[in-house]
């Protein structure tokens, strides 16, 4: 059987990620390992993953607003989101789901049109009130426990592409998507 990431899913994944219209995400232990380095320096250091990155591309090529929101600070996710061209960058948020629901009131969505995307306790509350919740393959037990859908790949290691590649097949366009590559 040819791969495609919908093969093995349940029909409920599959229209509730057909339903995305906003994909969101956690940084640390999503876009990230969750690792954090200091330089000697004490500038930070973070590591995302092209696979990533490239996944979050064709979600915006394929119509699918993507948003980042995070409780930290850091101009390292401001110029990554810039170099994707995320616009809906929100950092330093400690409520999540306030921010999620500015969000969606500003874009006129529902949040049954949302996905999020998460790793541990602060992101549940938001992950709770989406139509598709994913916790990466590595978070925090009871965050996979409340959510719809779990990642195989760890966050910071191709979980992000997985999302990306879910919905966009399960919203009908991953032959168009590949066939632009052949």
């Amino acid at each position: 059987m040819p791969y495609s990431p919908l093969n093995d899913l349940p029909q409920d994944i599959r229209e509730r990620a057909a339903r995305v219209k906003l994909a969101v995400f956690d940084v640390d232990g999503v876009l990230t390992d969750g690792t954090l380095l200091y330089a000697e320096d004490q500038r930070q250091i973070k590591a995302f993953h092209v696979h990533d990155g490239f996944g979050l591309k064709r979600l915006l090529e394929n119509g699918v607003e993507v948003a980042i929101i995070t409780a930290r600070m850091s101009h390292l996710v401001t110029e990554r989101m810039a170099e994707l061209g995320v616009a809906h960058v929100y950092q330093g948020q400690k409520d999540k789901l306030a921010c999620l629901r500015q969000l969606c009131e500003a874009l006129g969505l529902a949040l049954d049109a949302v996905s999020y995307t998460g790793d541990d306790l602060p992101d549940l509350r938001a992950m709770r009130h989406v139509g598709l919740s994913i916790a990466v393959a590595d978070a925090h037990p009871w965050v996979r426990e409340h959510a719809h859908w779990r990642t195989r790949r760890d966050g910071g290691h191709g979980a992000v592409r997985e999302v990306c590649d879910l919905v966009i097949a399960a919203q009908g366009k991953a032959e168009a998507e590949l066939a632009q590559w052949l």
